[in-house]
């Protein structure tokens, strides 16, 4: 499996791309309240995106027919916007990924939408804190299998199936790109990191199992069980000394001893 590394130059690409879809995170949060369906979450980022000279990398992909993703409780990933209204107990990931002068920044975050059940939340916050496990694994010579073991063994831990149907993916000037990311794995298998690889981290942990079903829209994917599934997502440079991340911004949640 083949991985991109890139140069001074297209990093410093990159990093613009990525703080851009990062912002967007920032705008849309406070949107994200009872009431508002997920198609108006979608239009307000589609405006914003293209008010800043960027372009919705989802809109259009494969037919995909919005800006942004929005996956509410049982939807694991990919949700289309449509008329459904968000309702307090909810949660709602947005999933955005930009195209800023050429390159891909790809990054999400799961909302509360008001006051959220105990075991909701729970699901949530252990989902932040696998993908940070993940993203502390990131290091020259480490491998992608040492990332989807810690991630997966801190899911079972609580109790939660991790999402293999969908993984990571190397990004950059084309939004899905090698290696692939997966959020199971073990370690000292798979590619060795290399500084100048760019790839995200996006683990979808479920209450339930992790066996997905796809709806009739043809890209919505749901827990075969029902039950509540969430994702957090950053993408990740390899850098000399580990891991730089390239879609933090100052509201997001992170490891209260990580210093950035």
């Amino acid at each position: 499996m083949l991985a991109e590394v890139k140069n001074a130059r297209e990093l410093d690409k990159m990093r613009a791309a990525c703080r851009f879809a990062a912002s967007v995170l920032d705008f849309i949060a406070p949107h994200v309240v009872p009431g508002v369906t997920t198609s108006e979450l979608d239009r307000l980022c589609h405006e914003f995106i293209v008010a800043h000279g960027a372009y919705p990398a989802p809109l259009g992909y494969r037919g995909f027919p919005a800006a942004v993703c929005t996956s509410v409780n049982e939807v694991v990933c990919h949700g289309v916007p449509n008329q459904r209204a968000l309702v307090e107990g909810d949660i709602i990931n947005i999933d955005v990924t930009t195209i800023v002068d050429g390159w891909f920044g790809d990054t999400s975050e799961t909302f509360a939408i008001g006051a959220i059940p105990e075991e909701a939340q729970r699901l949530v916050d252990v989902t932040r804190e696998a993908m940070w496990l993940g993203i502390r694994e990131v290091a020259p010579g480490k491998t992608i299998g040492d990332i989807g073991a810690v991630i997966v063994a801190l899911a079972r831990r609580h109790g939660y199936s991790v999402g293999e149907a969908f993984c990571g993916h190397g990004i950059g000037r084309e939004m899905h790109m090698p290696p692939q990311v997966p959020h199971v794995g073990r370690r000292g298998q798979g590619l060795s990191l290399r500084p100048g690889m760019t790839f995200t981290i996006e683990p979808m942990l479920n209450q339930g199992t992790a066996e997905v079903e796809i709806l009739a829209d043809h890209w919505t994917a749901v827990t075969s069980d029902g039950r509540l599934s969430a994702q957090a997502e950053h993408t990740i440079l390899v850098t000399e000394a580990g891991f730089e991340v390239l879609t933090m911004r100052e509201s997001a949640w992170r490891p209260a001893d990580l210093e950035l």
